[in-house]
Formats: structure tokens, C-alpha cells, sequence
């Protein structure tokens, strides 16, 4: 643990105001490179040193685990033990933690599990399907990305127009996933957010426990993001937003820069604090940056200064095409290797989208350059990664017609899709779940052959999986048993690819990652 006197004398005058103006809404506008994760970590510090609140009674939210993470073991390394206790994470690891403890209140079930945008958008096409629609005239995926823009803006199927398709196709969507008892990413803090408007007893309990709230990458929050943060900033008004207008990228996304650029009206009497000094870039970067942004026509402003001196003038080089690009910059890498040398690992190229780094890799390649491609598919992206959570889900939440669907017949088993769209039917006519139109025939014995013994011998697997969840407490043997006796990861060891070896490999890792959580609800 540090020194916190020695902490507080390294900040420099606007760092020290930001962190020792506790009381009342707070806007800092922290330029790049001026210390703003220093700022908010020392800020929470200050609040615990001086025990103006406990930790339970701080909220600090970021839009990343890893920002999430990189706080924590700072706010640590200054205070110790004295932070445990802390509600620092991402707006959705936040948001779910209030809805796992209030999820009836939303027409939820206690093991309720989140879909991915795969399975969002396979839910959507069978509802534009029973809908009876035109898929060319109602394309799924842009009605997919409709939904999602609604829930980013906090609108229920309610608020949508009478007569709007995607609309329509909504509200069956909401409701199927109730059925269902899952929800996707945009209802986490969508349905935070119905839950404490329609239940004042929880709004309340909220606004009496969060003293202080700090909030990382103002800029970057959509509406939604920003309406749950006015419903429990409204009772103190301790809250403390930290940002830049002219480091707002996410517009596609549905971030809302007009939340930055009104924060004084939001919030009465709300102070700002510019932090103007520059750490990380020169003078002739920064000149270059501000001459560019200048140009922005919605903005608070702010002059950023450093004390890094000149340095080397920013270059700007015009090119014919990708193939002369790709060339030009790895004659400079050459250069640099061998003149300046650079590390390969200290230099890095940007693009706007992943097909362009494929000029640069053929270059590469040629010149013997080595180069690693980051921002691939993430990794619970990745098709067997999705594989083995639909196999825990269709386990753990039997209603889950989309986990089902999904691994059926992964490894093959002689289940056709004819087989698995009359239980889709059956399940619809009678209101019930696929698991449990299937589990029917079974019984009533309406299915005959191997498909019978298969789906048999499948469900009895299920049923003895979902004990061993109850009765085994590492959650990490029973997915690899999972893994294993499904057949799941023989399938792709038997396939003797570099591609399936990778797939292998990366089931493992999966195994590796549920080591560090407590059990499977909380991975699900």
C-alpha cells in the first residue's frame, strides 16, 4: 500500500481538484494522455482515505472488463483491503448484478441466461417466419440491428409506432425470450432500467446505497446508459463523469455525445475541470490534433499542453493504392529495424476494417516481416465456443428452445431438420417448450427408429449432466464431462485439421476460464 500524501503530491493543480471535489455532480473533460483512469482511481481513493462513504457504497462503472480491472488493481495498490466491497465494473456486469437480486420483478426466472447475437438473430428469423413476413422486404438482420438501436435508446415494443413492422416482430421477440427465459445484451440494462422506473422500493433501495458515482468514457454512453445513471444520480447528485467530446467514436452504436455536451443542465450547479496536460504525446502531435479537431462544431474545448517538447513533425504520406501503402510502410519498418533499432513489437499499424490488413500481410509475408493480426473474432465469438455454451444452456434453462436447436444434432445424430421443425411445431401449438415436446414424444413413445434412441440417449444425458451440476461443486469437471461424452470434442479431434486442432485448443481454454468463476450460473 502506498503512501497517500505522496499520491496526492505527484497530481498535478486540476488532477487534485478533480479528486478532492467530492460533493455535487462533477464533469471532468479529460483531454488523451492527461491522466483521467489516474484521476478516478486516486478520486475513489481520496473518498475511502478520508471515509467519506464505504466501498459498498461506491459505484464506478467503465465500458470495459479490462478498464474494469486495470481500476481495481490500482485503487488496490493505494488503499489496500480498504476497497473491497467496491461496484466497479462494466454498465452491463452492473446492471445484471441488480437484476440477478430483482429479476421477478421483471417476469424473470431465478437461472435466466443471456443469448448471443447469433442466437438473437436466429430468434428473429423464426418469428419473421410465424409472422408469415418477406424476409427480402423484412430482412431479419436489419431488423435485428433495429431492436438492438431501440433497446440502446431504453424504448420498449410499447413505445414503437402502431404499424411498424420490426415493431411487431419486437414484441413477439420480447415475449419469446421471456418464454424462454433469456434475454440478449441490449435488455440488461433495458430491463435495469423498466425494473427501477416501475419499482420505487428498488429505485430507492439503489439511491440510499450508492453515496458516490463515477462514471469512465462519458462520451461513449448511449441513452440508455445515460437513464440509468439519472435515476440513481436524481437523490444525491454526487456524481462524478469523466470524458472527452472529442474522443466520441461510437455513434454507430447509439453513443450519444449530447450527454457530455449537456451535463450543466442535467445536473444543477455541476462543476467542470479541464485536464489540459498532455503526458503521452509531443508538441507537434498534439498541435496536429488540436488544428484537426478544431473543426468540430459541437464541443466544450480545451487547449492540451505537454511538456515533452517539439518532437518529430507528423507525416503525412499520399499513396495510389492499398498495394504502394502496404509497400511504402514496410520499407519504413525495415528502416526502422535496422537504422533506429526498433523492436518489431513496438510498432503497430491501424485500419478502419480487418480486409484491409490483407495488403500489408502479403507484403509482409514477402519481406519475411513476422506480424501478429489483432481484433480478430472474439473469443466467445468463435463457433465452438458457442457450441459448448448452447450444450450448458439447453442443460441448466430447459426452456431454451435456442440452445436446443443448436446442438440437437452436434455431433451428428441422425436428428433432420424435418424432425426438428415438427417439434418446433408441436411445441407452438401447445405452448410449451422444445425440451418439453420432445421429453413428450419420448414418453409417449410417437417417435420411432434411431432418431427415438437417439434423442433418448441424448435427454438421459441431459438429466444426468444437470445432477451432476447440482451435486458436483466444480462446475469445470462437469463441462468437460459435457465436452466429452457428447461427443463434442472427439468431433473435432477426429477431423485432424490445424483448424479443428484450434478449435480443440480453444475448448480447453474455455475450460480454463470457468476455473474463475464460482459457479455456472455466474459464467452463464
Amino acid at each position: 500500500m502506498q503512501d497517500f500524501n505522496t499520491i496526492l503530491k505527484a497530481l498535478n493543480s486540476e488532477q487534485l481538484e478533480a479528486v478532492s471535489t467530492t460533493e455535487g455532480p462533477l464533469l471532468v473533460l479529460a483531454g488523451a494522455g492527461t491522466g483521467k483512469t489516474k484521476v478516478l482511481t486516486t478520486r475513489i481513493a481520496y473518498i475511502l482515505f478520508n471515509r467519506l462513504a464505504f466501498p459498498s457504497q461506491i459505484l464506478a462503472v467503465t465500458f470495459t472488463n479490462k478498464a474494469a480491472k486495470e481500476m481495481e488493481h490500482r485503487i488496490h495498490q493505494m488503499v489496500g483491503d480498504a476497497s473491497a466491497g467496491l461496484w466497479l465494473g462494466t454498465f452491463h456486469s452492473i446492471c445484471l448484478k441488480i437484476l440477478r437480486k430483482n429479476y421477478q420483478q421483471v417476469g424473470l426466472k431465478e437461472n435466466f441466461t443471456i443469448i448471443n447475437s447469433d442466437d438473437q438473430l436466429r430468434l428473429v428469423k423464426q418469428i419473421v417466419s410465424d409472422l408469415k413476413l418477406d424476409e427480402k422486404r423484412h430482412n431479419p438482420k436489419g431488423i435485428t440491428a433495429q431492436i438492438n438501436k431501440w433497446k440502446d435508446r431504453a424504448l420498449e415494443p410499447k413505445d414503437i409506432t402502431d404499424g411498424d413492422v420490426a415493431g411487431q416482430v419486437y414484441e413477439v421477440y420480447q415475449q419469446r425470450c421471456l418464454d424462454m427465459n433469456i434475454i440478449d445484451f441490449g435488455d440488461i440494462i433495458l430491463k435495469t432500467i423498466v425494473l427501477l422506473k416501475n419499482n420505487s422500493d428498488v429505485l430507492a433501495e439503489y439511491q440510499r446505497r450508492f453515496k458516490y458515482i463515477l462514471v469512465d468514457e462519458y462520451q461513449d454512453t448511449n441513452v440508455a446508459q445515460y437513464l440509468w445513471l439519472r435515476l440513481l444520480a436524481l437523490s444525491k447528485h454526487n456524481i462524478c463523469c469523466v470524458g472527452d467530446d472529442d474522443q466520441s467514436i461510437y455513434g454507430w452504436r447509439g453513443a450519444e455525445v449530447g450527454n457530455i455536451l449537456k451535463f450543466e443542465k442535467d445536473f444543477d450547479q455541476a462543476k467542470i475541470i479541464r485536464l489540459e496536460t498532455n503526458y503521452r504525446s509531443t508538441a507537434s502531435i498534439l498541435s496536429s490534433a488540436d488544428s484537426l479537431i478544431a473543426h468540430n462544431e459541437n464541443r466544450l474545448g480545451k487547449t492540451l499542453k505537454t511538456s515533452k517538447g517539439e518532437g518529430k513533425k507528423v507525416k503525412l504520406v499520399s499513396v495510389w493504392d492499398d498495394r504502394s501503402e502496404a509497400s511504402y510502410i514496410s520499407d519504413e519498418i525495415e528502416a526502422m529495424q535496422q537504422i533506429e533499432k526498433k523492436r518489431l513489437d513496438d510498432i503497430a499499424i491501424l485500419v478502419r476494417a480487418g480486409y484491409q490488413t490483407r495488403a500489408f500481410e502479403e507484403c509482409f509475408l514477402r519481406k519475411a516481416i513476422p506480424y501478429r493480426i489483432l481484433g480478430g473474432l472474439r473469443f466467445y465469438e468463435r463457433l465452438e465456443i458457442r457450441d459448448a455454451i448452447a450444450y450448458i444452456r439447453a442443460i441448466i434453462v430447459p426452456e431454451n428452445d435456442l440452445a436446443l436447436e443448436r446442438i440437437i444434432n452436434v455431433p451428428k445424430r441422425g436428428i433432420g431438420e424435418k424432425t426438428v421443425e415438427n417439434f418446433k411445431e408441436s411445441a407452438k401449438q401447445q405452448k410449451i417448450s422444445l425440451n418439453s415436446a420432445i421429453k413428450n414424444a419420448i414418453m409417449l413413445k410417437t417417435i420411432k427408429g434411431k432418431t427415438a434412441d437417439s434423442l433418448a440417449t441424448l435427454f438421459t444425458a441431459f438429466d444426468k449432466w444437470k445432477n451432476e451440476f447440482k451435486n458436483n461443486p466444480n462446475h469445470t469437471e462437469v463441462v468437460k464431462d459435457i465436452l466429452e461424452q457428447s461427443g463434442y470434442m472427439q468431433m473435432w479431434k477426429d477431423e485432424k485439421t490445424l483448424e479443428a486442432q484450434g478449435r480443440v485448443d480453444n475448448l480447453k481454454e474455455l475450460l480454463n476460464a470457468l476455473t474463475g468463476f464460482r459457479d455456472i450460473e455466474e459464467f452463464l
